[in-house]
């Protein structure tokens, strides 16, 4: 198969979809690659370093777009739409629920578009997802470090640890998933009083035996939540249902209640914010806002900041299925991988996944229909 790796072009994000160490696997299993001028300049890898690994380089993006499979880090922005065409595959992350102008696009183009983010192995876990909530769990700690110290304007200026004789600061982590596990390690250990908010039942106990001894965790409701906000000095909300917007957990009410200067992160922006409070998406250049006093966080690629680590740590995740979609076709993957049969989101102008055309109040066509 013909294989495209574009340079992204969403503003300050400097991952990209292969590595030279991909390029490398691919090749061998008889698939060519074209990879776009400066691709993984952002990653620290040279063009020269994908030459060696086997690969094309061009300057003409075109040219990578009109190959059969496009593999990507961020969903398309509208300035990529135009090289969609029928048939063609797109692997990447999507997060559709919250994008109906792109879910359009690739409905008109008969796009087959396939989301990391809803890969799921038959013991539920999300194995492309994994690895970047697993940095965004620790970049959120880490940011919110740097924002409750007055190098940056309206911060509490506080050391998180606390100092003899000076209370430590209070994390809430909403969501015990990979990513709330992620900013629970991050924050108990560099001192933080930490209180995690999760629903599930048996995740609670799973957490329970990992974290009691540094955090206190809680069932959630409205009532812990509305209290463990308010008493909070840093929020961070990991709340994510695969292919679903975000449910808002953190109401305006809630905000109002936190102290002056108090911090609010979104991890999980990319479906739609689980905070009232946070109605758009902000940008590495310009990461936060003001609302109610608070400052508020909403940047939807944290682990862009980070592209070296992030981006082995996603190729590392998805080269198996890329070798799979490549070696088989999309159809026979999907026939023969259930994991990537969920991966599936638009298929010959149509949604297949589930979530998505309920979130976007779109007709729905059960996956199977297209396989057979």
């Amino acid at each position: 198969m013909k294989i495209g790796l574009p340079k992204e072009i969403k503003a300050q994000e400097f991952r990209v979809g292969l590595t030279p160490s991909n390029v490398v696997d691919l090749v061998k299993a008889g698939h060519e690659v074209l990879v776009e001028t400066g691709a993984g300049i952002g990653s620290g890898f040279e063009d020269a370093e994908y030459q060696q690994a086997g690969a094309k380089i061009t300057d003409n993006v075109i040219d990578v777009w009109k190959q059969e499979m496009i593999v990507k880090v961020k969903e398309p922005l509208k300035a990529e739409y135009k090289y969609f065409y029928p048939n063609q595959i797109i692997f990447t992350y999507f997060h559709l629920a919250d994008q109906k102008e792109l879910t359009d696009e690739l409905i008109k183009n008969k796009v087959v578009a396939i989301a990391y983010e809803t890969i799921q192995t038959s013991d539920r876990k999300l194995p492309l997802l994994r690895p970047m909530s697993e940095v965004a769990g620790r970049m959120a700690v880490l940011t919110a470090c740097g924002l409750l110290t007055r190098t940056t304007k309206d911060a509490i200026g506080m050391v998180v640890s606390g100092t003899p004789g000076t209370p430590k600061a209070n994390f809430t982590i909403i969501g015990g998933g990979v990513a709330g596990a992620a900013a629970t390690r991050m924050a108990s250990s560099i001192g933080a009083n930490v209180t995690i908010i999760e629903f599930n039942e048996d995740r609670i106990r799973e957490l329970y035996d990992q974290y009691a001894d540094r955090a206190t965790i809680l069932k959630s409701n409205h009532k812990n939540i509305a209290e463990a906000v308010k008493n909070s000095d840093v929020v961070i909300s990991t709340v994510l249902i695969p292919g679903k917007k975000a449910p808002k957990l953190v109401t305006e009410e809630m905000v109002k209640s936190m102290r002056k200067n108090s911090i609010i992160i979104d991890v999980a922006i990319d479906q739609g914010a689980s905070v009232e409070t946070i109605d758009h998406p902000t940008t590495h250049a310009e990461p936060t806002f003001i609302r109610h006093d608070v400052i508020h966080y909403s940047v939807p690629n944290i682990p862009g900041a980070v592209p070296r680590t992030s981006t082995i740590g996603l190729s590392n995740a998805t080269i198996a299925y890329t070798l799979e979609i490549a070696s088989k076709g999309w159809k026979q993957a999907a026939r023969t991988n259930n994991a990537i049969k969920l991966g599936l989101q638009t298929v010959d102008g149509k949604i297949v996944y589930k979530n998505v055309a309920e979130s976007l109040n779109l007709a729905y066509t059960n996956v199977d229909e297209v396989l057979n």
